[in-house]
């Protein structure tokens, strides 16, 4: 599964949302869902909300695409992913249009979005934090449904024309890092290593930073630009049998990591550097989850599991509090968005209901007629006839949202404490396999 940036729609934002609810592609319009605004009239409602924005931005909307793995998924599965993933990352603020195509070797789905919220006419703000958290949440929910996703390649801040030189294997960059972790091994010191990257054509550049040039390069790349792994400091302490910094464990600042498997962990075996280190951080971790046990007054094994237990249970109930109050408050925000539209444009309604000459009223007004009739009908199916009172769903709606922040931060506080209580029991366990592994290994060693 891979997702694309959320791509700007500045014009024909009516063609864009033909082209994705196309019957050919979705099975017959079967493949088609709305949000907020129906699929039919998208663009005119798109509009409406556009219009009472403060900062309306340059974007009509905004158009991702979610792609799947071929014959991993039914259209109909990759659906619902496309509408939990839009409901999570838009949080029942945006109108969205969600087609799945079908006509292609591959299922994929196609949103697009109003760039105006109807809650707050807030513009959406489109930038790496938001893609990346696009990203992690499709990532998420295909798991969820047992499904792969493509890992990010570990390079960061990587341009578009160095990933295509990269994957045809002429990206300068990658050569230099290439070449790099090959002399390591032979070299004696960060100096040493230089002097072979001279013998191979390598121009070397000194200055504050130490910067390489291959033949026929225009500019010289700086070491410290291809990544962690490759700061002068970093491969000199590779070079004396130190481990990668981007393959050491990422470590919770005053909080008790799990243990490694020195035994069976590839990079242990492959590195004496970082199997030191390891050795060293378990050691730190075993120190750690016994003062926990200590200091949380835990005895026995029953005992821990019988907390980790509780914790886990408040975390559960936490999220599902929390996703049942999320889910009114979406509801509750349609309502008032269609019933305001309702409320603005009934005079207009009354109008062209009593005009003598309902066709040539309907030509100077369409939009708002067809905006109307949308928002009653949207209304009677979500059963909010007769209107509720404006200053009432206001007021459920503030109550709803500070409820929402105080179970938030229960439920973040619960689940961290789950997440630690995890970690002390699974390294108990290994802690307590221990002396039968170091047994077994000896026995093995006397045969």
């Amino acid at each position: 599964m891979a997702v694309t940036k959320t791509h700007p729609i500045k014009s024909t934002l009516k063609a864009a949302i033909d082209y994705i609810c196309n019957p050919e592609k979705t099975d017959g319009k079967l493949l088609v869902s709305s949000y907020g605004c129906a699929a039919e009239t998208a663009d005119i409602e798109f509009s409406w909300t556009r219009r009472h924005a403060i900062d309306k931005g340059t974007h009509l909307g905004r158009h991702l695409i979610q792609a799947f793995e071929p014959g991993e998924v039914t259209p109909e599965e990759a659906h619902e992913i496309g509408m939990e993933l839009a409901k999570e990352i838009l949080g029942g603020k945006y109108e969205f249009v969600l087609t799945t195509h079908i006509d292609k070797n591959h299922i994929h789905n196609h949103l697009i979005f109003n760039a105006v919220s109807f809650t707050d006419y807030k513009h959406y703000h489109s930038n790496k934090r938001s893609y990346h958290y696009i990203r992690r949440t499709s990532d998420r929910i295909c798991r969820e449904h047992g499904l792969s996703v493509i890992i990010p390649g570990k390079d960061k801040g990587k341009s578009y024309i160095e990933h295509q030189a990269a994957q045809a294997g002429t990206s300068y960059k990658a050569a230099l890092k290439k070449a790099i972790d090959r002399l390591i091994p032979g070299s004696a010191d960060f100096e040493d290593l230089l002097l072979r990257l001279q013998r191979e054509g390598y121009e070397i550049k000194r200055g504050k930073y130490v910067s390489c040039r291959a033949p026929g390069q225009e500019r010289f790349t700086r070491m410290k630009t291809l990544g962690v792994d490759y700061t002068e400091e970093t491969i000199a302490s590779r070079i004396a049998g130190g481990s990668r910094p981007s393959h050491r464990p990422k470590q919770r600042d005053g909080r008790t990591s799990l243990l490694i498997d020195i035994q069976n962990n590839l990079k242990a075996q492959q590195s004496a550097g970082f199997a030191h280190w390891a050795k060293l951080n378990n050691l730190k971790q075993a120190a750690r989850t016994m003062n926990f046990l200590t200091e949380h007054g835990i005895t026995s094994y029953v005992e821990l599991e019988s907390r980790l237990a509780a914790v886990t249970g408040r975390r559960d109930t936490a999220h599902a509090s929390l996703k049942e109050t999320e889910a009114r408050i979406a509801e509750l925000s349609l309502v008032m968005k269609h019933a305001g539209t309702y409320r603005r444009l009934k005079p207009l309604y009354d109008r062209y209901r009593h005009s003598r000459d309902k066709e040539k009223f309907l030509r100077g007004h369409e939009s708002g007629i067809i905006i109307f009739e949308a928002a009653a009908r949207e209304l009677k199916k979500l059963g909010a006839v007769p209107l509720p009172s404006a200053e009432r769903m206001e007021k459920e709606l503030s109550e709803l949202t500070t409820k929402k922040d105080m179970l938030l931060a229960g439920y973040r506080a619960a689940r961290s404490e789950a997440q630690e209580y995890e970690t002390i029991r699974q390294n108990v366990d290994a802690l307590l396999s221990a002396p039968e592994k170091q047994e077994q290994q000896r026995k093995h060693e006397l045969e």
